[in-house]
């Protein structure tokens, strides 16, 4: 048994949600706040057989793509004027960041 976390943006989350629904996957799905641009994510808590696992990542992977956003930066605090860029920045998000973890031990009342 494996558990698959997936922390995919909140844009993804019903695509990959839906997609999991129609191949008999079962997942829960957790709100979640990214740290660095604050923005929301959904985890997913995904647990399948070994057998599976190939088949969940690609369901992942079809779901979820990383894109450009602009982002503001904040405003300099003290002596760190000299780095500051004052105008939006392009940076990318999304995508998913996937975790595979061994389950020791598994019950479903």
């Amino acid at each position: 048994m494996r558990l698959i976390i997936a922390v995919v943006q909140d844009k993804d989350s019903v695509k990959l949600s839906d997609r999991l629904v129609k191949a008999g996957i079962r997942a829960t799905k957790l709100a979640s706040t990214g740290g660095f641009l604050k923005s929301g994510n959904s985890t997913f808590l995904i647990g399948v057989e070994q057998e599976k696992v190939d088949e969940v990542l690609d369901i992942i992977r079809q779901s979820c793509r990383a894109r450009e956003q602009l982002v503001s930066p904040m405003s300099p605090v003290g002596n760190q004027i000299d780095s500051y860029v004052p105008y939006p920045v392009s940076v990318q998000v999304g995508g998913a960041t996937v975790f595979v973890l061994d389950v020791e031990k598994y019950e479903h009342y």
